[in-house]
């Protein structure tokens, strides 16, 4: 039966040997009854009581040094170069051979030693005094015979005088202090020596006696813990050693899902337990992800890599869904033309496809100082190249400016088709190229002529991403193909995904990937059996469409276009060079109209003076001068002031006056005859300017 007496930690780890490793320990009871922490290195160390410990290897540290008289204690590094000398037994050895056995075995400096005998001994007919000193020179061993130690007498006068003694022989034997000196190194390599008490041969130093003790390092391994713990020997804490009663104890080691990817293939299948389930289920919106919790059972059935893609749904009117998908997916694929929402959009379509053809959804206003052309819906062009353009107004600081843009041309609408090859090469040397600037925002889409039906594993070969496709046929290996029912997907994105295909016992033909890189759990592999009959081969089938959530898109993207340069914005405006360039474009166009417009009165635009007309004015403005073209005008009649009463007891005449300027001449707006050809209804306003006139001059010869 084995010896379950509890020892200290420290005194049952120096007794062992490293050849009879390993060792399980129970802890049982010491200083912490309840558990025991320690900060060991950073790293905690937690022994409860009943924790089973299996050491698989010891290392030295240090001696601690314990002084017997006071109990004080101190720790030396073992390298430590101080020497020590033993200190003599008080009591004395009953057999010369108990004497010998605590001599070290194996160095050079432990012969000779004295020792004397308190009684008279006689050897051969030979007699040794009491007192008498005698001094091992050797061990003698010979078969048949009994052992005997080889001495020399101190004290004799014939130095040659020598004793055989058997270690058998019975007295008082008392050893003498010797001369032998001896390192830590020394001392920890014999277990003779560690039981012995020793003093500083430098007395300065310390002159009582110690205590040696071996401080090791263990390297144990517990249940449910990953890696080898590493904890000193000196915790105080008592242990039992349960190797015999616990040899069939399986400690279990957590592994991580990457730990799982480095199992050999003889590995798998395999069924293993749930020790931690995953970390977070934010990324994850698939069937399975719900049944692995802690303490279940999954099946592994192999290891690999999945070449993948990740899908979304477009954004609409309901919420947007994204899928990671195996490139093993049996649909078929049609592709669907893009939308882009910006030049940069086409900008950046346009790096990975050359040449790419492009409608217009939505009319674009032209904003000639920004640069800004006029689009028209329908309109079709093709991406020539991406160069820098001028501004027609310069920046804030007075200078021209340029911006990138993309030079596109604008394609022609194909005709009946009854036109000769001459033709249409002369409308290839005449197609309109436009700059749009990658700020400029827009609404377009993909000109496509394709109508092939695609594998997903071919579209990445032949095509560059995003792509916007279309499932035209479902994958029929798969119960539900969720995506069958979207009007259109785009393919984000393409990598090579480490996966672990796994299923549960109760439906072990059902399988799914598990993308390790993305889920985040502990297992342990179990001795179970699989949950089907031996020597039969299982068909699996394998989920190929796994639903995520927008937080593992955004952390693709993350990845992805870490180093992407953000879209550029608009220039700078200079709001002076904006109006003259907005007052050279209008004196253009009004240049364009002929010669009518140059006689046109400035009526629409509004002026300071009739900013300025109110109902509350406190001082009657001056009446307009007569016209020279009128031959009744009266005579001229001056300003009156007002007193205050005047002012607040004569009725109030609303926009009874307009004055009006003229670099020229200054003439009563009424006699101007209304453009009747202008495009404006000027008429309207010049019958009520005349009305406000005639009162005007009405109210001045009232005066």
């Amino acid at each position: 039966m084995a010896d379950t007496t509890a020892l200290p930690l420290q005194q049952l780890i120096a007794s062992l040997d490293n050849t009879c490793l390993p060792k399980i320990l129970q802890v049982c009871s010491g200083v912490y009854f309840q558990g025991s922490i320690y900060e060991i290195s950073g790293s905690e160390v937690c022994f409860s009581t009943g924790d089973l410990i299996k050491v698989i290897g010891t290392e030295l540290l240090s001696v601690c040094c314990e002084d017997i008289d006071n109990n004080d204690k101190f720790e030396l590094p073992i390298n430590h170069t101080g020497l020590f000398k033993v200190v003599p037994e008080e009591m004395p050895y009953n057999t010369v051979e108990e004497m010998v056995s605590l001599r070290p075995v194996g160095l050079d400096s432990c012969l000779p030693f004295t020792f004397t005998s308190r009684s008279k001994m006689t050897f051969d007919n030979f007699t040794v005094g009491a007192g008498t000193a005698l001094t091992v020179l050797s061990i003698e061993r010979h078969t048949g015979q009994e052992d005997q130690v080889r001495c020399q007498v101190q004290g004799q006068q014939e130095a040659s005088a020598e004793v055989h003694i058997p270690l058998s022989s019975h007295g008082e034997f008392i050893e003498c202090e010797s001369v032998e000196r001896f390192t830590l190194q020394e001392i920890m390599s014999s277990p003779c020596l560690r039981s012995r008490k020793f003093r500083f041969v430098n007395t300065t130093k310390c002159e009582k006696t110690l205590v040696l003790t071996p401080i090791y390092q263990v390297h144990a391994i517990m249940h449910l813990r990953k890696n080898i713990l590493k904890f000193p020997s000196s915790l105080e804490v008592d242990v039992v050693d349960v190797t015999e009663l616990c040899k069939d104890v399986n400690f279990v080691t957590p592994l991580s899902l990457t730990e799982v990817l480095s199992k050999p293939e003889d590995s798998f299948p395999a069924v293993v337990e749930i020790l931690e389930g995953p970390e977070t289920r934010s990324l994850f919106k698939c069937s399975w992800l719900p049944q692995i919790k802690q303490n279940s059972h999954v099946v592994f059935h192999k290891v690999g890599t999945s070449a993948m893609v990740l899908l979304s749904s477009l954004k609409g009117r309901k919420t947007q869904q994204y899928f990671l998908v195996s490139q093993q997916y049996g649909g078929r694929f049609r592709r669907r033309p893009r939308e882009f929402n910006s030049v940069y959009e086409l900008y950046v379509a346009s790096i990975q496809a050359p040449g790419l053809k492009f409608g217009v959804t939505r009319n674009c206003d032209e904003v000639e100082e920004e640069g800004l052309p006029a689009l028209s819906v329908g309109e079709q062009l093709e991406i020539v190249r991406c160069e820098r353009m001028e501004l027609p107004c310069g920046s804030s600081t007075g200078q021209k400016q340029s911006v990138e843009a993309l030079l596109c041309q604008r394609l022609q609408e194909a005709d009946d088709g009854d036109e000769d090859d001459d033709d249409e090469e002369e409308r290839e040397d005449e197609k309109e190229e436009i700059f749009l600037p990658l700020y400029m925002q827009g609404h377009f889409v993909e000109v496509l002529t394709d109508n092939k039906k695609y594998k997903l594993r071919d579209l990445g070969k032949e095509f560059n991403l995003p792509l916007d496709v279309k499932v035209v046929s479902r994958d029929t290996e798969l119960e539900t193909d969720p995506l069958a029912g979207f009007a259109c997907l785009r393919i984000e994105g393409a990598m090579l995904e480490p996966t672990i295909q796994a299923s549960f016992p109760n439906k072990p033909d059902h399988c799914f990937e598990i993308p390790t890189q993305w889920l985040s759990m502990s297992v342990s592999f179990t001795r179970d059996p699989l949950p089907w009959p031996s020597g039969e081969p299982l068909k699996l089938h394998v989920d190929r469409v796994t639903e995520v959530t927008d937080t593992f898109f955004y952390e693709y993207r993350k990845q992805g276009n870490s180093d992407a340069a953000p879209p550029p914005r608009p220039p700078k405006r200079n709001l002076s060079s904006i109006k003259s360039c907005k007052k050279a474009s209008k004196s253009t166009k009004k240049s364009s109209k002929g010669d009518k417009s140059k006689h046109r009165p400035d009526k629409s635009t509004p002026t300071k003076e009739l900013a300025n007309l109110t109902l509350n004015t406190k001082k009657r403005p001056p009446a307009p001068p007569p016209p020279a073209i009128l031959d009744d005008q009266p005579p001229p009649i001056a300003p009156r002031k007002h007193s205050a009463a005047e002012v607040t007891t004569g009725k109030a005449l609303p926009n009874t006056y307009v004055e009006r300027e003229d670099p020229k001449k200054k003439v009563l707006v009424c006699e101007v005859e209304a453009d009747v050809d202008s495009d404006h209804d000027y008429e309207t306003v010049d019958d009520n300017l005349v009305t406000m006139m005639k009162a005007a001059q009405e109210n001045v010869m009232f005066y």
